[in-house]
């Protein structure tokens, strides 16, 4: 387990290692035909994702996601941190991890067998995802409603 101080120092060192990541991303994402908001929406979702790879130990960068980050990002930690998680913004993370981790292998900022892990986990995963969100809602719905 690392200190207090060595955690902060080494998030500040990933933050600042992903800003140009994200920062070519979205130049990316600027010179497609995308609508302004469709990009901010994609650069949000992966500056979100760069929270939960800082949240445990090891602490990554973008380029060291690996397919298991991702599925249980999908899976748990994001429907349970982000209290605005729905089966809409699951999909919306579906379509920015699909992008991004694309990019990521076009651009060679990370291997193509780590993209394709990825995107397979994403293909394979998106009903169990989806699943994922809408359980853990039906689930906070109904100790809601034994509350009263």
């Amino acid at each position: 387990m690392v200190g207090t101080s060595d955690y902060d120092e080494q998030v500040k060192r990933i933050r600042a290692y992903n800003a140009p990541i994200i920062a070519s991303f979205r130049t990316w994402l600027q010179q497609s035909s995308l609508s302004p908001k469709t990009i901010n929406n994609h650069v949000l979702n992966i500056e979100f994702f760069t929270e939960y790879l800082v949240y445990y130990e090891p602490l990554k960068q973008l380029d060291q996601t690996e397919s298991h980050d991702v599925s249980l990002f999908l899976s748990d930690w994001f429907i349970r941190k982000a209290a605005w998680s729905s089966v809409t913004s699951v999909k919306s993370f579906l379509a920015t991890f699909k992008k991004f981790f694309s990019w990521m292998g076009d651009t060679k900022r990370m291997p193509q067998e780590t993209v394709d892990s990825i995107r397979m986990t994403l293909k394979e995963g998106t009903e169990d995802f989806v699943a994922a969100v809408k359980d853990y809602w039906n689930e906070i719905d109904n100790d809601a409603d034994d509350d009263f």
